[in-house]
């Protein structure tokens, strides 16, 4: 590129000005600048378009001028670098899936043999060959608990059907009272007759409506007695007596064990099964004052809630039958039953459509 510059500024005319004097030096020199950077940008554009590609660039291993063999392309040093980074990824992802398979695995094998041991109780129980740990102040507990949930459940859903065909019946006297009343505008012969009838009727629908209000809030009280407070108590007890199968189960595996030949590995397995007996015995002690616990609050819940419900029903049952309307409403204010205002039964005219 000098050289270029060097040859074009020689053959250069010397500009003159109309005196016939030559330009001063700095005008020339500051031309012959002008020209060297438009040649400059020519010849760096051309670089940057066919130039060498920074992608395919290489670099030297030795001093310059050195042999072709000392020349690493850029290209290959890169590809190396990812190569191992994605070795190292893949060995830390095959290492993680191998962690989650022995984990799975150990647990499957855990779950395995546990269930083998009760199993194996289960059955040796059920044909007398085994032997069972039992409370029996707290198995006679949980059999009077399963015993009352069944009889209550008897009353919940007797009490459910008399809450039905009561209220149809008091359906059936609204629509009565309303015919008779309609008939008593009709009828002049009959207004008087028709009338007393359809204020019985209305009468009979207001009460009715009152002891359903009653009756529906003793079958609510009965159903959380029983679907939740009595159900949550059962599944603890479930807790409780899978706990005390396994119990066993470790339990006869320690002493058959025991009762075996005392050599070296034998001891390290006895030592293993005392743990994991040790450990079933935990649960099981921990389970069992548990079901001790939930009955005794269970038996003075319901000692309390009944003894609400059943003077409640009683004394619904006995005003309405009786045709003591105000015996009936007090009844009703004594317990906090608050009456549904009439058509809040019947689905909006969106449900319906």
């Amino acid at each position: 590129m000098a050289d270029s510059f060097m040859g074009k500024a020689a053959t250069m005319e010397i500009p003159i000005n109309s005196n016939g004097e030559t330009l001063a030096e700095d005008d020339s020199l500051e031309q012959a600048a002008k020209i060297q950077w438009t040649l400059d940008e020519k010849d760096l554009q051309q670089v940057m378009v066919s130039g060498p590609n920074l992608n395919e660039t290489s670099v030297v291993s030795g001093g310059y001028g050195g042999p072709a063999g000392g020349i690493i392309p850029t290209s290959s040093i890169k590809g190396l670098g990812m190569h191992h980074s994605n070795s190292n990824q893949n060995m830390s992802v095959e290492e993680a899936n191998r962690g989650v398979a022995v984990e799975k695995l150990d647990s499957v094998k855990k779950w395995g043999i546990n269930t083998y041991k009760c199993t194996k109780q289960m059955f040796s129980e059920r044909f007398g060959r085994g032997s069972r740990t039992v409370d029996l102040e707290l198995e006679a507990q949980i059999d009077v608990l399963r015993d009352t949930k069944r009889k209550y459940e008897s009353v919940l859903r007797l009490t459910s059907a008399l809450t039905s065909h009561f209220y149809n019946m008091v359906q059936t006297q609204q629509a009565l009272g309303d015919t008779f009343a309609d008939l008593s505008q009709k009828s002049p012969e009959l207004r008087d007759e028709f009338g007393y009838n359809a204020e019985t009727q209305k009468l009979l629908c207001r009460n009715g409506e009152a002891l359903l209000g009653a009756i529906n809030f003793f079958v609510s009280s009965i159903n959380t007695l029983v679907n939740k407070t009595m159900e949550d108590t059962l599944m603890t007890i479930k807790l409780y007596e899978a706990a005390r199968l396994e119990f066993d189960a470790y339990r006869a595996d320690l002493e058959e064990l025991s009762l075996g030949p005392r050599d070296a590995a034998t001891m390290v397995r006895i030592e293993v099964s005392q743990q994991q007996y040790q450990v079933q015995r935990d649960k099981y002690e921990r389970l069992r004052s548990d079901v001790t616990i939930k009955l005794k609050f269970l038996e003075e819940n319901k000692v309390k809630v009944m003894h609400k419900q059943l003077l409640l029903f009683h004394n619904a049952i006995s005003a309405y039958f009786a045709g003591n309307q105000q015996q009936l409403e007090q009844t009703l204010r004594q317990f906090n039953v608050k009456l549904k205002p009439p058509g809040s039964d019947k689905p909006s005219w969106l449900e319906e459509s």
